[in-house]
């Protein structure tokens, strides 16, 4: 059996104490934290932006999965690198030149992910499936959190999963929105590797971290 990775959203956490709330995602067993940026411009919510993200590096060692729902995203890059980002996931609708900005991020010395919304098809990142190291599928359409799981969005995954066997590839398959503990099991017999989980991390069973994050791996 496949390890599987969680990486709790903090949109989900108590922004009031952020930096306790991350060490105490370390201490329950979380493999990343997924950080959650928006503008209020490609998706309806704002988030937030670099100096947040700097001012809670110090509060783990845990990689920081940050995912820019930004337009345009090329031209900021550098600001999430800088902050502390190790995983930097962009939106191909969102910049001018895809292979200009993996290249960009890889300079950096950052893992590159891409993201597909739930209506965006594979075909906009196939050529550029050998050259990031995860795609990340949303099942929800991005914005805001505690959103219905999309079904459908199964399919995609089935899909990258066959490719990335047939081609021998080596990315990860990540998936965010409405992954609670039934529908993580589907993404994970589907393909997935790494969960995106704030509501069900941060609000189930009272509040127990490490148990909900245990539920999520399967163990």
């Amino acid at each position: 059996m496949k390890k599987i990775q969680i990486s709790p959203s903090i949109l989900s956490a108590d922004f009031s104490q952020l930096g306790e709330d991350i060490k105490r995602l370390e201490k329950s067993g979380a493999d990343m934290i997924h950080v959650d940026v928006m503008d209020g411009h490609f998706v309806p919510n704002l988030t937030i932006g670099p100096p947040v993200i700097k001012s809670l590096r110090k509060y783990t060692s845990l990689p920081f999965d940050v995912h820019l729902m930004i337009d345009p995203v090329h031209k900021y890059i550098k600001d999430y690198s800088d902050a502390g980002a190790d995983i930097i996931t962009f939106h191909p609708e969102a910049t001018k030149n895809t292979q200009e900005t993996i290249n960009l991020i890889n300079s950096l010395s950052k893992k590159v992910g891409i993201s597909l919304n739930p209506d965006t098809e594979i075909n906009i990142a196939e050529e550029y499936l050998d050259k990031i190291d995860l795609i990340l599928i949303m099942s929800v359409y991005p914005g805001f959190g505690g959103q219905k799981f999309i079904n459908r969005v199964i399919k995609k995954i089935v899909e990258l999963d066959k490719i990335r066997s047939q081609r021998k590839l080596n990315f990860k398959i990540e998936i965010d929105g409405g992954i609670n503990f039934e529908t993580s099991k589907i993404a994970i017999d589907a393909g997935v590797d790494i969960l995106v989980s704030g509501t069900t991390v941060f609000k189930e069973n009272n509040g127990d971290l490490k148990k909900n994050i245990k539920i999520l791996k399967q163990i």
